[in-house]
């Protein structure tokens, strides 16, 4: 009872935080926020959105069988982030962008545009799902275990669109930072349960985290491992590049701030954050199975099991319990509300390209919403195993046209693909990349990790190129 009055304190919060920062409803503010908000709400609202409940719930899993080998790829995101924020961003605030797929309309055309646009949706529907399934799994087991699951997912999914509908991109900051600091006061909570849980000093934890066999986290000595730090750096770069710099969600939110310099600035802040956060999510995974071995609890039955279960199953009380609903809540909302927002805007700018039709507008928010909820179901039927592979494996695949169309883009003048080209390139590359990588590992036994992300980006990069026109080539 404790944790639903809670969950519906929070639920009340949010939808009045959307409702103040949502003063005037149309396309603008549903947009890109009129272009006001202040660069410390973006960045502590995209920190949450980041994280997401696959963070929340995944990566203290993965330290069973991958120890702390993951912040090897937060380390990547660093130099990703400034990056982004160097390169990307004042393309963006030059052209004073929408939606960032209409950078392939100044510089390759309508077909590469839309190209874009559909390459965005096919991965923003797919991780969105992903990620809702995955918070709508675990809200269901400990709220609505007697309910169907398809109630579970509705609810929340008609939750999101309710609050989203009116003020868009502009309500999301504010509700973001809410939602931010949720998660990370549930983390930091459920922490001291863990502590305390096996009667031990802050000191006496983080040592005995040091002292176990999963926390290595850096790996050198296998090449062919898809733990390897030059793997996992590079590949944390890259993702952040195509999942962030490329990733209209993400964008969005930037292309709110007043200036670019604030744009920036944010980018940046976020990316430092990113990494402190993740060394707590970590170390709490260490934590919970030197718990579970403490305690002769059985191990869960996938590594996504380790935190619901532990918590869920009561054994650090009924404060962890209600922080850890309160936390699955807000990452539920973090990741999901943005992904509708943004998917709602490539769908009306990029591919209807009505951006001033605002009947238009909320109709597609109702459809993007009821096809998440479509995926969700479909991901329930189906299942999954460690969501936040699945996730990044996911984006190695559907992200990589996008590398590929704005590498090529930003990196030459002159090159202009053929239009019919563009789209057959743009599947071909995936195509290949996952005929490979079943050759590597059955041939050679080499596994690619995330670095198959490079190569499907450079494969498209290279197969736009041949395809360019002669006379744009060669001038």
């Amino acid at each position: 009872m404790i944790s639903w009055l809670v969950a519906a304190a929070y639920v009340a919060m949010v939808c009045l935080v959307a409702r103040v920062a949502a003063r005037r409803s149309n396309n603008d503010t549903f947009y890109n926020g009129e272009r006001r908000s202040p660069w410390w709400a973006v960045a502590f609202g995209m920190l949450g959105t980041s994280l997401s409940g696959v963070s929340f719930v995944s990566v203290p899993g993965m330290v069973h069988q991958a120890g702390m080998t993951y912040l090897q790829m937060c380390l990547g995101f660093v130099p990703g982030y400034i990056a982004v924020a160097l390169i990307l961003l004042p393309v963006y605030y030059r052209l004073r962008l929408t939606t960032i797929y209409t950078f392939l309309l100044h510089r390759f055309g309508l077909t590469a545009y839309r190209t874009g646009a559909v390459c965005f949706l096919i991965s923003k529907f797919t991780g969105a799902a992903v990620r809702l399934f995955l918070v709508c799994a675990v809200v269901h087991t400990m709220a609505f275990p007697q309910a169907p699951f398809a109630i579970t997912a509705l609810l929340t999914v008609a939750f999101i669109w309710l609050y989203t509908r009116r003020g868009g991109i502009g309500s999301l900051v504010w509700t973001d930072c809410v939602q931010t600091a949720a998660i990370l006061a549930s983390l930091v909570c459920i922490l001291i349960a863990v502590v305390r849980g096996l009667g031990w000093s802050a000191t006496e934890a983080l040592q005995a985290v040091g002292d176990s066999t999963m926390s290595q986290i850096f790996v050198f000595d296998d090449w062919t491992s898809p733990r390897h730090f030059l793997k996992m750096f590079l590949s944390g770069a890259f993702i952040v590049v195509v999942m962030t710099g490329l990733d209209q969600d993400m964008m969005q939110k930037n292309l709110t701030c007043r200036t670019l310099r604030q744009a920036q600035r944010n980018m940046i802040v976020n990316g430092l954050l990113y990494l402190p956060v993740n060394m707590l999510l970590l170390g709490l995974g260490v934590l919970l199975y030197i718990f579970v071995a403490a305690r002769g609890i059985g191990m869960p039955a996938t590594p996504d099991d380790l935190l619901p279960a532990i918590v869920g199953g009561g054994y650090l009380g009924t404060a962890a319990q209600t922080c850890f609903t309160l936390g699955i809540a807000a990452a539920a909302l973090s990741s999901a509300d943005s992904a509708l927002t943004a998917l709602t805007t490539s769908v009306c700018v990029d591919i209807w390209r009505c951006p001033d039709d605002e009947r238009l507008r909320r109709r597609t928010h109702l459809c993007v919403a009821a096809t998440l909820l479509l995926m969700v179901l479909a991901f329930r039927a189906v299942g999954t195993g460690s969501v936040i592979n699945a996730v990044y494996v996911l984006a190695s695949y559907t992200y990589g046209p996008l590398l590929g169309l704005f590498g090529l883009g930003l990196t030459t003048r002159h090159v202009r693909p053929h239009a019919a080209a563009v789209p057959i390139v743009c599947m071909f590359a995936p195509l290949t990349c996952l005929c490979l990588s079943w050759l590597t590992s059955t041939l050679w036994g080499y596994h690619f990790g995330y670095e198959l992300l490079l190569l499907n980006g450079l494969l498209t990069a290279i197969g736009l190129w041949m395809c360019a026109e002669r006379r744009a080539l060669h001038s």
